[in-house]
């Protein structure tokens, strides 16, 4: 498809907005992660290992829960005025925080709580780029406004570098710069979609909630969007703690190895396209499990940098596999069920976080954390068993693409 379609076909600039939106929000989202190492240091707020683990899983879990909230604000409100609420209540935070100061342990779990609004972003840029484009080119414009998580990776390049110059409290001061461009970009270019949407409430949530293939989905991307924003988030304070590394480079470790995971997406649902989404799944499930096992149990940097980078590879993949399949059974409900998923990976994802900052906390390693998560992984390719014949002799069998 030529640039030029997709010029003609939608509102590019809304595209384009939305995509800067998302890249940004991904960015501050898994800001705590990138600055976790400086912030928790023994000369800054001096978090144990539980801390820190909660403090940067935090956002992903607020993100998680408000994306089903910011779901339901856009077909009330719009899309355009749904994201300009929310940025400015992410700007209000950073301003915050670089005025005031995050002085206290309470203080970055109330930061990463109001950062959850840049987490459900998702919520808000997908559906505001998708509504102006046909069904035909939905892969190509979701894709394109998605590929906003590469924000993450930008983040773990330049906060650290920045924190080591003019000190952590002052990068949420430098993020208010994009931050506002951003902001005015947005309410500049973006449009509403004309289009006619019947509003979503909580009991189509429920409704869904009803149905035992919605549990599955949701365990799915559980493990692999969680395990991707889960390593994201602790990747510097992993490094910096299990080898010694300063800030600076464990952001650069940390960037290697989620650049491949945002990268990876798209990738993983054209092989699923090709060879089916539960095949594809069980080998990206398999490998990431595995990865997980060898990083945690053969702690040399550049074996775990290795291991990392292939299970952020496998969990990025993943999820395209998931939304490769979620549209063949749901394609009517397709908007809820983004939003149901969506927040199972958060939740995922806080658990992961949540786990390493434990498991270093109480057995002085983070072994025990990598060995759940990846049995997850495990658990999920049991979890495929059980439902691959069914799925593919019921709904599987209508379906327009391999299943």
């Amino acid at each position: 498809m030529k640039l030029s379609q997709l010029r003609q076909a939608g509102h590019f600039p809304t595209l384009l907005a939305a995509f800067a939106y998302f890249d940004f929000s991904f960015m501050v989202w898994t800001m705590l992660g990138a600055l976790g190492a400086q912030i928790a240091a023994p000369d800054s707020l001096n978090l144990s290992a539980a801390q820190k683990g909660l403090m940067v899983a935090m956002p992903i879990l607020s993100g998680a829960v408000l994306r089903i909230a910011l779901g339901l604000l856009v077909d009330r409100i719009g899309a355009k005025n749904t994201g300009f609420i929310a940025q400015v209540i992410v700007i209000a935070g950073l301003a915050t925080a670089w005025l005031v100061g995050l002085k206290s342990f309470p203080a970055t779990l109330l930061m990463g709580a109001v950062l959850g609004f840049a987490g459900a972003s998702f919520a808000v840029a997908l559906p505001q780029a998708g509504r102006w484009y046909p069904p035909n080119m939905q892969g190509l414009v979701l894709g394109l406004a998605g590929a906003g998580n590469i924000g993450v990776v930008i983040d773990s390049l330049l906060a650290p570098r920045l924190a080591k110059i003019y000190g952590w409290q002052n990068v949420f001061g430098f993020a208010l710069i994009p931050a506002v461009l951003v902001l005015i970009a947005y309410l500049v270019f973006s449009k509403e979609a004309p289009v006619q949407v019947t509003p979503k409430k909580l009991g189509d949530y429920a409704r869904l909630l009803k149905d035992k293939d919605t549990h599955w989905f949701c365990f799915y991307y559980t493990v692999s969007f969680g395990g991707f924003v889960g390593l994201a988030s602790s990747f510097v304070i992993y490094f910096k703690d299990q080898f010694g590394l300063p800030a600076v480079t464990a952001g650069d470790m940390a960037a290697i190895c989620t650049a491949v995971g945002a990268l990876a997406r798209p990738i993983g649902g054209a092989l699923a396209d090709r060879i089916g989404g539960i095949r594809s799944l069980y080998i990206f499930y398999v490998i990431a499990g595995a990865a997980l096992v060898g990083g945690g149990l053969i702690p040399s940097l550049p074996f775990n940098v290795a291991a990392f980078v292939i299970a952020c590879g496998a969990f990025g993949m993943a999820n395209g596999s998931v939304f490769q399949l979620l549209p063949q059974r749901f394609g009517r409900e397709i908007g809820l069920m983004t939003g149901l998923v969506g927040c199972g990976g958060g939740v995922g994802g806080f658990l992961l976080a949540s786990l390493l900052g434990l498991s270093k906390q109480h057995t002085g390693t983070y072994l025990t954390g990598l060995m759940i998560f990846a049995g997850l992984c495990f658990c999920a390719l049991i979890g495929l068993g059980l439902v691959k014949k069914r799925w593919r002799t019921t709904w599987g069998a209508l379906a327009d693409a391999r299943i």
